[in-house]
């Protein structure tokens, strides 16, 4: 049976003081471990215990399955690190940890009696002096689950994980949900833009072959466009950020010789950092992000996109055309390449891909190639009079460059649509 894991953070009621005791020791754990695998790759089974005897010296008080939790830690940090590097996304010398989130095994929490609980109000944590009891503040997404739960639609994982942010400490609850078994009632296809999202629907019942002869305007999809406003609001952020920049250069005139290592070093102020948490600029994108996934994964579905590349936003920017010079084309205005790297294309996507799973549906992935440059009609070339967004057929309509792309997306998922999208010229 297919499972889809959900974390769901629920606030301690009264933070226990070993908690903050044990924090520290343990980020220390896993940012040595880290720093130790980025450095020779991997960790050997005999430096392993060799470092386990050092901490368990080091730090008597810490029970020794945070310890081994702590390098199990540091271990997939390292690993993450050396992959980043690899891909070229990170360039510094070794991983950084700022704040980690404590790990308890199984028998490090009282998991065997919140499994067996109709409403787990109360947990034990193994902490220094030994078993400690602490009380939860549940909601509503945990009730959700946790009846889930109780219905056998779902599992509580083994494992607790704990954390503090910004003077709270929250408990994580792992949730092994199981996928939804109901066959796809419908066909979608989307499309992510700067500003908008476009999506195209087709009801599969209504393609039976009798529904089609009956009335043919069931099978037309219905097209329609969802505003994120993405490019505005990396738009609107910069140029809020901007203004500060400049506000604290004059306030630290001699922070660097030239314009940009000024404003470079006026940046890395706590002042300037603490400006920018405040303006929430990610929490906004992710409750988009959220919505969108929702929309798109309403019902079980064929879900169809574009297969995006591993940076799809410098693969917008600068474009090589294989033309008769290979000329290199680029996004000159520098504004305009801020907002395309700013676009979440392939976190919308990842979004789509952990709610389809859940809802029971399929995410089918389908070649870039002419979707917004072909007629979905007739299979001809769109010319381009001027208007960027909307195109013409030289069959004299004009068509709506994102209706076409999701449409030729649907087109490629059947067999003639293959013939059709991809050798329109192929002679019968």
């Amino acid at each position: 049976m297919e499972c889809v894991r959900r974390a769901i953070a629920v606030e301690l009621e009264r933070p226990l003081p070993e908690l903050y005791a044990v924090e520290e020791p343990y980020r220390r754990i896993v940012e040595e471990v880290a720093a130790y695998v980025a450095e020779r790759g991997t960790l050997e089974k005999e430096k392993y215990k060799e470092l386990y005897r050092k901490f368990r010296k080091l730090y008597p008080h810490l029970p020794s399955q945070l310890i081994q939790q702590a390098m199990n830690q540091g271990v997939e940090i390292g690993k993450s690190f050396l992959e980043l590097k690899r891909d070229g996304r990170v360039h510094k010398p070794r991983p950084e940890v700022g704040r980690v989130s404590m790990r308890f095994a199984k028998d490090s929490w009282s998991y065997k009696k919140a499994i067996s609980s109709v409403a787990p109000v109360r947990l034990a944590l193994s902490l220094p002096g030994g078993r400690r009891k602490v009380w939860i503040k549940p909601h509503r997404r945990f009730w959700l689950y946790w009846w889930k739960v109780l219905l056998k639609e779902a599992e509580l994982a083994s494992t607790l994980v704990l954390k503090r942010r910004r003077g709270r400490w929250y408990a994580v609850f792992i949730f092994d949900v199981a996928s939804k078994r109901e066959p796809p009632a419908e066909a979608v296809a989307f499309d992510v833009n700067e500003n908008s999202v476009a999506v195209a629907r087709v009801t599969l019942l209504s393609t039976v072959d009798a529904v089609a002869q009956w009335n043919r305007q069931y099978i037309n999809p219905a097209v329609y466009s969802i505003r994120t406003d993405f490019g505005r609001l990396a738009k609107r952020y910069e140029t809020v950020r901007n203004a500060k920049l400049e506000e604290l250069k004059r306030k630290y005139p001699y922070a660097g010789r030239d314009e940009e290592e000024r404003r470079q070093n006026v940046a890395d102020t706590r002042e300037f950092r603490k400006f920018v948490r405040r303006l929430r600029e990610r929490r906004r994108k992710e409750g988009r992000i959220r919505q969108i996934a929702s929309e798109v994964t309403r019902s079980p579905a064929v879900i169809i996109t574009e297969e995006l590349g591993k940076n799809p936003q410098e693969e917008m920017i600068g474009v090589e055309e294989k033309a008769k010079k290979g000329v290199k084309k680029k996004v000159e205005k520098r504004e305009l390449r801020h907002r395309i790297r700013q676009t979440p294309f392939k976190r919308l996507v990842r979004a789509v891909e952990d709610k389809a799973a859940e809802a029971g549906s399929v995410v089918v992935y389908v070649s870039p190639y002419r979707n917004s440059k072909v007629c979905p009609i007739h299979f001809a070339f769109l010319r381009d009079n001027g208007s960027w967004h909307t195109l013409y057929c030289p069959h004299g309509h004009a068509v709506d460059r994102d209706a076409a792309a999701v449409l030729n997306m649907l087109w490629k998922t059947t067999p003639t649509g293959w013939v059709k999208g991809v050798w329109w010229d192929l002679k019968k």
